[in-house]
């Protein structure tokens, strides 16, 4: 009686060590393929494509804001076109000289710091924006920090973070422009970089 136990609990655990096995190799298939942008709809890439968008906080400054009674939210009327360039920049008190810290505009489109002032890019598909961009410059401007993705150009400066995002998958990296790239174009000609005045 004994061994026919034995028997039929060695049974049922080889079974379900087996089974296990089977679902692991069959999950690590799925994972290796379920991310390959060839085998990925249009309609899985723009989805996933706003989702890191929503998630990485790409709006956070590339997006004006607009006062609610809930405090700022991103102004979807100009939803990634960065920095407004119908607005003035308020200036640097002068009381607040630079320093080994960063000032932003109130609706965080730009920043001074030691590396001087910086206006987040219009990443709208407008000419104005991402609009001529192919994937490989919106690659090299996100992974590399190249200034519109142009080699021999200068590098983007901070807050873009740079480093935390040359870790984006091709995957990810193609939804993404996929996502910008089906968006509203907003026309809107972002100030250039101004390097720091003074010593």
């Amino acid at each position: 009686m004994k061994t026919k136990i034995h028997l039929c609990l060695s049974g049922l655990f080889l079974a379900a060590l087996m089974g296990s096995s089977c679902k692991e190799q069959a999950t690590q298939t799925t994972m290796a393929t379920a991310g390959s942008p060839a085998e990925t709809s249009e309609t899985d890439r723009l989805a996933r494509g706003e989702y890191l968008v929503g998630v990485i906080g790409c709006a956070d400054c590339h997006t004006p804001k607009k006062m609610t009674e809930r405090g700022p939210v991103p102004d979807m009327d100009k939803y990634m076109m960065g920095y407004d360039a119908s607005q003035a920049m308020p200036p640097v008190p002068e009381s607040v000289p630079i320093g080994p810290w960063v000032l932003f505009k109130g609706d965080l489109t730009a920043a001074v710091g030691p590396w001087g002032t910086t206006y987040a890019a219009n990443l709208t598909p407008d000419d104005t924006g991402i609009g001529t961009w192919t994937l490989d410059q919106f690659g090299k401007a996100v992974r590399e920090g190249k200034f519109k993705g142009l080699d021999g150009g200068r590098p983007i400066m901070p807050p873009m973070p740079v480093e935390a995002y040359s870790k984006l998958s091709d995957a990810d990296l193609e939804a993404i422009f996929t996502y910008l790239k089906s968006l509203k174009p907003v026309r809107n000609v972002v100030p250039a970089y101004m390097p720091p005045s003074g010593p």
